[in-house]
C-alpha cells in the first residue's frame, strides 16, 4: 500500500512550485521599468525611474543606510548611494548620522518626500481597487493576511 505521506509530499512539491511560478510572475511584473514609469505617471510627479522604489523606500523602511537600501533593491551600494545624493539634492531626503553606529549614513524622508510617496500611495491605492475590483473582499483580505504572514516568515528565515 502505498504511503499518503509520499502523496502529501508531493502535493506539497506541486504547490510549492506553483507558488514559486506565481511569485516570479508578480516580481517581474512588479520590476519592469514601464511599471515604476507608469506610477510616477499616475501620481503626477516628476521624478526619474531609477529614484522611485528609493524615495518609497525611504520612506517606508527608513531611517535606513544606504547598504541596507542597496542590498534590498540589488543594487551596487556606490550607485544608491549617488542615487540617494540625488534624492537629498532635489529635497526628498535627508542624510544623517546613524544613532547607533555614527560611522553609517541614514536617508530619512523630508517632508517634500512624504508628499510624493502619498502622490504614489493614492496612485497604487486606485491601480490595486481595479486589480482587486472582482474580488470578494474575504477573499481580499485572506490574501493580505496570508501574503503579511508569508513576508514575515521569510523575512525571520533570510540569510543576514
Amino acid at each position: 500500500m502505498p504511503s499518503t505521506n509520499n502523496v502529501q509530499n508531493t502535493h506539497i512539491s506541486s504547490l510549492l512550485r506553483e507558488l514559486h511560478g506565481a511569485l516570479v510572475d508578480i516580481v517581474s511584473v512588479m520590476n519592469r521599468p514601464q511599471r515604476d514609469e507608469a506610477m510616477v505617471r499616475a501620481a503626477g510627479i516628476s521624478l526619474d525611474r531609477a529614484l522611485f522604489p528609493l524615495l518609497v523606500m525611504v520612506e517606508r523602511l527608513g531611517p535606513i543606510g544606504v547598504v541596507e537600501l542597496a542590498d534590498r533593491v540589488g543594487r551596487d551600494y556606490t550607485t544608491v548611494s549617488r542615487q540617494v545624493a540625488k534624492l537629498e539634492s532635489l529635497g526628498l531626503v535627508d542624510r544623517q548620522g546613524s544613532i547607533a553606529d555614527r560611522r553609517i549614513r541614514e536617508a530619512t524622508i523630508t517632508p517634500k518626500g512624504k508628499a510624493m510617496t502619498d502622490l504614489v500611495d493614492a496612485a497604487r491605492e486606485k491601480m490595486g481597487r481595479a486589480i482587486f475590483a472582482g474580488w470578494e473582499d474575504s477573499d481580499f483580505s485572506e490574501l493580505v493576511r496570508l501574503m503579511r504572514r508569508f513576508a514575515d516568515d521569510i523575512t525571520a528565515t533570510s540569510p543576514e
